[in-house]
Formats: structure tokens, C-alpha cells, sequence
């Protein structure tokens, strides 16, 4: 350990002070040897990274707010040595009911580390749970309204605070820039900063946002309803061998062959899932190992892309669908809106964890309560969906299109969605850069969305992620150099190909002049 980090990572160094809040713990533990392999895909903006034999002042403070004595958060700061440090600060969001502090935010913060930043995490007082079992209710019947808000909002702000005290106190200066980077909960809270709290933060990555989750997350059971409704459901096989025809017959709309769909508009238009009705699949589920695909199997495919009814702003609307290139049935453990499980030849309903959790905890209220499987439509829309956005929304909601003040703080946002993404609709996104448009027409000097072909949730699928597109942020923020398009790979068949996403509403087009689909060069965004 090197003397200077000795000396200055202890408790004495820190005296951060946050209005509205009470310290009960501060722990300064000195890292030395630290080392960590960091992929993409717990970046989403940033390449692979390996952290070698890193140094840092881990800083970890317990907290609870003043008028509050019951519910402790903790923040985890990493700060690297003063040699080390490029002067900047980046905090690193969550994902499913996860605030950020977890072995995944972990992973993240070394990445941070290894690219100089001084980095940080929140738990919002929730601990490192995956779901919302050990912190939803403080009895039957009654949700914790302070652990939710905590998660919701609060201890974001805290966490960016606490954040520039600690870096103030180590350093002796305040960062200068600060960077918030996140998917799914991490876009979702990424959008919030923007719009509840819009001078933290000079950069924000908010990637496949959980925007509408009031919403998403009644979406993510509409399949079972549906399911539910017609008493029948389906083989995985049949579901999935829908969603591989629509893929392969998308492919090719927007002039390329390469197992990508990126024109999900036209394909959702021209492809109709009841095409494959009585086409024979292999299927190793049935005990001949083939079947006939049936007609509620394309009735469901099709109703679950069309998306569900909702209202919002006392207007009817439909929170919109996964894309035709989305997996729809996902595995026994971790199944997706269309997902079964099959025994004996007979199958049924497998909800997923989110929309499970948050249908006994924070609807129902009860631990020990089910998804009802009797409801009618009507039933289930009132209340599941509408009590969900009631009760909910305001707190939970990062759907405010209203970034004026984030304009005008000089704050600048990038986000890109996986058009494959099976857990949150692209759409919702596209709809919700939208709105912010028709508030802000110059909406492309502050804020821009990157369409992905061929990336599911976060990470995966044949695409890898945009890893330039984080510095591409920092450069928008620091020199004022606007990120048009972001490089990426692609998996077609066993090559490699290099591409570029496109910021909406501009896309990817293929020049066929240029000759070599594999390369970048031959793409341009019209």
C-alpha cells in the first residue's frame, strides 16, 4: 500500500455533509492489488477493461435521512489515487429492484475505476436483494412508502451529493465533469436525475430505460393474462419457431441479409403471425418431437407485439410491444411474457420474477398472494394495470418529457435500446424521446437515442454493445462534439462485421455502391 493512500484513506479525511440527512457510519478502507476483468456488457457505453493491481480509498457511509431514523442507506464510494484519477466522477445505476450496490455495480465501478473516474453506488437503503421481498411491505397489507421512495427517487440525489463531498474531501477539488451512466432500473433512473434533478449531473447514459414502469411491469404479465384468458398455452416451440420466421423474413427489409431486424415498423406490417398456423416445427417437447403450430399460438404472438391497452393522461393509448426479434418465451427459470412450462404434454401459465414481485408486494400487498388467473380482460386492466399507475406513477414514473432544465443546465443524455430487447419494449423509449421532441424541437442538442439492431436487454444477441459510445458522451459534454452515429459489432454467421447505430429518427442504410456490408465505411445514417 502506498503511504499516500495510507494516509489519506482514513475517516479523518471526510467530513461530507448532506442537508436533510444523518450520518451513523463512515468507513475509509484503503484497496490495494485489486484486480478485475470487466466486460462490455456490464458497461453498456464502455469496452471490455481489465483492472490490474488497482489502488483506491474505498469510502462506505451509513445514513438515514433526519426525519427518518428507521430506514439506514448505505453509499460505497471508490476513489482511485490522486496519479490515478482523471478528475471525474461517475455514478453507476442498478437493474431490476436492484438500486446499483451489488456485485453487477461492483463490476461496473471497476470499470470506472480502470478509466480513471472516482466512482460510486447506492443500495437506497434496500440492501443488495434481487427482488423486493425483504423491503416492500412493513406488514400485510401496507407498502413501505419511504423504502419505495428511497428507490424511486431520493436516494439518487443523495447519492450524487454524497458523492462530490467525498471526491471534495479526497482530493481537494470538486470533479470536473460528472457522469452518471445505467440500464433497465440504471436508464430509468438515468432519465429521473434528468428530470427531477437536472444540475447532478453534466453526462447521463441511460440505456433500455424501465421509463413507464408502472406500466412495463403489468406488461410483462399481459401474456399470462392473455394465456389465461383462452385457457390454452402454448409449446415454447411454437412461440419461438413465429418469432425466428418473422426474423427471417424482416431480415432483409432494409437491404442486408445478416439475421438482423432493424426495420421493426415495416416488419410488424408485413409479416403476420398466423402465416405459420398448421406449419410443422420440430418440438422437443411433445413426445413425438414435432407438432403443428395452432392458431392461439399466433394469436398470442401477435396480440403480445401489438401491445397492451392503457390510459394515460385520461386518454386511451397502448403501451407498446416487444419487437418481432424479441425472445417471447425465455427458459423455465427466467421465462419472458409468453413463457410456459410443460409437463406430461401439458403446459401453463410461468410468470417472470418482476411482474410477479410486483404484482403480490405492491398491488396486492400480500406475501403470500397469486397472480389470479380467473381475471377477465377488464379485470385485469383495473386492476393490475390502471391501480398500478394510480397508486404508483408519480413516485415510481421517469416519463416527465419536460428536460427544459436539463437543457439549460447544459446537461447532455445519450440512450440506446436493443430492438431485441424481450423484458422492455424499444418502443417505449421511442415514444418517450418523442415526447421529450415535441416539448423541445431542438431535443438533439441536449438529448440523442440510438436505435440497436441484433442487442437484447442490455447486452447479448449477435450485436455487441456501443462501447465508444461513452467517450462519445464525454466528448458531447467537454468539446461540445455531438455523437451522430456509434460503432458497433456484429455477429453474422461466424465473421464479424462493423457497423454504426444511427441517432433517431435517422437509421443505419447500406450504401451499395461501397461494396463490403462488413464494414462500417458502407453505412451512413439517413
Amino acid at each position: 500500500m502506498s503511504t499516500s493512500l495510507g494516509q489519506a484513506c482514513t475517516p479523518d479525511t471526510f467530513s461530507p455533509s448532506i442537508g436533510g440527512t444523518d450520518i451513523l457510519s463512515l468507513e475509509a478502507t484503503p484497496i490495494t492489488g485489486y484486480n478485475a476483468t470487466v466486460t462490455a456488457g456490464s458497461r453498456f457505453t464502455a469496452p471490455d477493461i481489465d483492472l490490474v493491481n488497482a489502488e483506491f480509498c474505498n469510502v462506505t457511509i451509513q445514513y438515514t435521512h433526519a426525519n427518518d431514523s428507521n430506514h439506514v442507506i448505505t453509499v460505497e464510494a471508490w476513489l482511485p489515487l490522486h496519479r490515478d484519477w482523471n478528475q471525474r466522477f461517475l455514478a453507476v445505476g442498478g437493474g431490476g429492484w436492484n438500486a446499483g450496490r451489488s456485485d453487477f455495480g461492483r463490476l461496473a465501478m471497476s470499470g470506472a475505476i480502470a478509466d480513471g473516474f472516482a466512482t460510486i453506488v447506492t443500495d437506497a437503503g434496500l440492501g443488495e436483494a434481487a427482488d423486493p421481498s425483504e423491503w416492500a411491505l412493513v406488514r400485510p397489507g401496507e407498502v413501505d412508502m419511504i423504502n419505495f421512495r428511497n428507490q424511486a427517487y431520493q436516494a439518487l440525489e443523495d447519492e450524487a451529493l454524497f458523492g462530490k463531498a467525498l471526491v471534495q474531501d479526497f482530493y481537494g477539488a470538486a470533479p470536473s465533469f460528472s457522469y452518471f451512466n445505467g440500464c433497465s432500473q440504471g436508464g430509468r433512473q438515468g432519465l429521473l436525475l434528468a428530470q427531477r434533478y437536472p444540475d447532478l449531473y453534466d453526462g447521463i447514459a441511460a440505456i433500455a430505460p424501465a421509463i413507464y414502469f408502472t406500466e412495463l411491469l403489468p406488461y410483462m404479465a399481459w401474456g399470462q393474462q392473455l394465456m389465461n384468458e383462452r385457457r390454452q398455452y402454448p409449446y415454447a416451440c411454437e412461440i419461438d419457431a413465429i418469432t425466428a420466421a418473422a426474423l427471417s423474413a424482416c431480415d432483409g427489409l432494409d437491404g442486408v441479409k445478416d439475421r438482423l431486424l432493424s426495420r421493426v415498423d415495416e416488419c410488424l406490417a408485413t409479416f403476420d403471425p398466423h402465416s405459420m398456423i398448421n406449419k410443422n416445427i420440430p418440438c422437443a417437447q411433445t413426445e413425438q418431437g414435432q407438432m403443428d403450430i395452432t392458431k392461439v399460438a399466433a394469436d398470442l404472438v401477435e396480440e403480445v407485439w401489438r401491445g397492451m391497452p392503457i390510459m394515460r393522461n385520461n386518454q386511451s393509448s397502448i403501451y407498446p410491444g416487444v419487437s418481432p426479434g424479441a425472445n417471447l418465451t425465455g427458459t423455465d427459470a427466467l421465462p419472458m411474457l409468453l413463457g410456459t412450462a410443460c409437463a406430461d404434454g401439458t403446459c401453463f401459465g410461468n410468470l417472470g420474477p418482476l411482474a410477479e414481485g410486483y404484482i403480490k408486494y405492491f398491488l396486492a400487498k400480500d406475501p403470500e398472494a397469486i397472480f389470479d388467473t380467473s381475471m377477465t380482460r377488464e379485470e385485469f386492466l383495473d386492476t393490475i394495470v390502471a391501480r398500478s399507475r394510480e397508486e404508483y406513477g408519480a413516485i415510481l414514473d421517469s416519463s416527465d418529457p419536460d428536460l427544459t432544465a436539463f437543457h439549460a443546465s447544459g446537461g447532455k443524455m445519450v440512450t440506446w435500446h436493443g430492438l431485441m430487447d424481450p423484458l422492455i419494449p424499444h418502443r417505449a423509449t421511442e415514444d418517450y424521446y418523442n415526447a421529450v421532441a415535441g416539448i423541445s424541437p431542438d431535443v438533439q442538442e441536449f438529448y440523442r437515442y440510438f436505435e440497436a439492431p441484433g442487442i437484447e436487454h442490455c447486452t447479448g444477441g449477435p450485436s455487441q454493445v456501443p462501447t465508444k459510445l461513452f467517450k462519445q458522451l464525454q466528448a458531447w459534454v467537454e468539446e461540445g462534439v455531438a455523437p451522430d452515429a456509434s460503432d458497433v459489432q456484429v455477429k453474422v454467421g461466424c465473421a464479424t462485421h462493423e457497423r454504426i447505430l444511427c441517432a433517431y429518427p435517422k437509421r443505419a442504410v447500406y450504401q451499395e455502391d461501397c461494396g463490403d456490408v462488413s464494414l462500417a465505411a458502407c453505412w451512413t445514417c439517413q
